[in-house]
């Protein structure tokens, strides 16, 4: 629970001094000598079994996120263990009936001596805990897909195989750790035939765990369906994250995230991003069909082919086809998978991506509009005040002149042709010619706001920088709150 951020710069001036219009101080600071250490934290309020979590230094709380803190370690995780356990929902449900859980009620709870077994059992959990966040992308500490940490086979089938078999022992030993500490506090407080409870495997809160993840998912067909297309997604993702700049096959973790594109030429030049090369200039054309080289769907392949080889490309190719098909996107007859693919790319990926970040996204999806005529994503930390100019000039303008050359020779073909296919051919040309007419639109709305050199500020958050460009990105209101200001 690291995804909030608030401004401590000069010892926390602006929240100290964050006023009414009267003058009276509208938030305060209180027992701010805790900040930052190391602790236990739980939530104030809770309607399910009380549970706390383990929080390193460097973090912040509140009055609804309590924490509790002690200068040995090892009573801390020992703490930490005991308060996860039946045993003290059982105090509490004596101690604490309004569901108000405040440090009070926690020093009414029996404590027993502290014993080593318990803290080793403890430090391991927290590691695999850890470990299972530090898998997601949006963990501080992700160093890449953990897909590529299996590579004794180069087919994908076997690598998802032998990732969720890895998940299963995962979820199998932190069960027996955590059956293991209840059974020691419950012996220890003679509690044996008060509290007669075991922890199942649905309540493993492991990201790893589909029957913690996908709990409301009942058939299990269904839950394994669902696992291997998000497996399949968090993939696409990390390799859209390649593309980017923001991850390297070279260089573990993130790579680039810096502001407008700065530095990012010098890692270049340093080759971090030699085994696969990152996108020049952060704009990915995100289409329905391949108008350009650095096109999404063209570098996916790329992608698999680097690191999973050329022998599998196509059976590799196939199964993330397949695996989309499972839940996300359904499958279409006749449908290659490279097209499977490209159909996932270009109609769900921004939506996946939006809930991934929280519709906080990393990469902004402009849009032509309801046409799709011209989408690309853009990665806001390559964003600079050249960006726009370069997304015209490059892509948009090009574009325009093919989707008039196909017009043209659509135009000819029609002249030709009779009955059914002179149907068909007139259908394809009036879409090309709506994607023709939308994409002008949006060329004229795009080279006024590439005049305008807009830059942005990291530190003023994608709510605010989201809103700068009028209704050339997608889903604008969704992330800002508010419809796009045209400017």
């Amino acid at each position: 629970n690291n995804e909030i951020v608030v401004n401590w710069e000069n010892n926390g001036y602006e929240i100290r001094n964050f006023k009414f219009e009267n003058g009276k101080t509208r938030s305060a600071v209180r027992n701010d000598e805790y900040y930052f250490r190391e602790g236990i934290t739980w939530s104030k309020i809770s309607q399910g079994n009380f549970c706390v979590r383990y929080r390193p230094k460097g973090f912040v709380f509140d009055d609804t996120g309590r924490c509790g803190f002690s200068n040995n370690k090892n009573e801390l995780l020992y703490a930490a263990g005991l308060m996860c356990t039946p045993v003290v929902n059982h105090y509490l449900s004596i101690l604490a009936p309004t569901l108000s859980f405040t440090s009070g009620e926690l020093a009414s709870v029996p404590y027993p001596e502290i014993e080593d077994e318990i803290i080793e059992l403890v430090t391991n959990a927290i590691e695999i805990a850890k470990n299972d966040w530090d898998s997601q992308e949006q963990s501080w500490d992700y160093v890449c897909s953990p897909l590529l940490e299996h590579n004794s086979t180069q087919l994908l089938r076997n690598i998802y195989k032998q990732k969720i078999n890895t998940n299963i022992k995962l979820v199998e030993t932190l069960l027996l750790i955590e059956n293991t500490i209840n059974n020691i506090f419950i012996d220890k407080l003679q509690l044996d035939k008060t509290i007669i409870k075991a922890v199942l495997q649905s309540e493993i809160t492991l990201l790893c765990n589909p029957n913690y993840r996908y709990k409301n998912i009942q058939d299990h067909t269904d839950l394994t369906n669902k696992y291997y297309t998000d497996i399949t997604i968090d993939i696409l993702s990390y390799i859209i994250g390649c593309m980017m700049g923001r991850y390297s096959l070279d260089r573990e973790g993130l790579v680039y995230a810096h502001e407008g594109n700065k530095g990012f030429a010098e890692l270049v030049a340093e080759d971090a991003y030699k085994t696969f090369p990152a996108d020049n200039d952060g704009i990915l054309p995100l289409m329905d069909d391949e108008w350009f080289d650095d096109d999404v769907t063209s570098r996916v392949k790329e992608f698999v082919r680097t690191v999973w080889g050329e022998e599998h490309l196509q059976e590799n190719l196939e199964f993330i086809a397949e695996s989309l098909c499972l839940y996300a996107i359904k499958p279409k007859k006749g449908e290659s998978a490279l097209d499977t693919i490209r159909r996932y790319l270009s109609t769900q990926f921004w939506k996946d991506h939006m809930k991934m970040y929280k519709k906080r996204p990393i990469y902004w999806l402009f849009s032509s509009g309801k046409e799709k005529a011209f989408e690309c994503l853009v990665y806001l930390h390559r964003y600079n005040d050249a960006t726009l100019a370069r997304m015209r000039t490059e892509y948009v303008v090009p574009l325009l002149a093919r989707y008039q050359a196909n017009i043209d020779r659509l135009n000819e073909q029609v002249d030709g042709a009779s009955g059914g296919e002179a149907t068909r051919l007139k259908r394809e040309r009036d879409s090309l010619s709506k994607k023709f007419n939308e994409l002008r639109s949006f060329d004229d709305r795009l080279r006024h706001y590439a005049d305008m050199r807009i830059s942005i500020d990291l530190d003023d958050g994608v709510k605010v920088n989201y809103g700068k460009f009028g209704d050339l990105l997608a889903d604008v209101k969704a992330i800002t709150g508010n419809a796009p200001e045209i400017i």
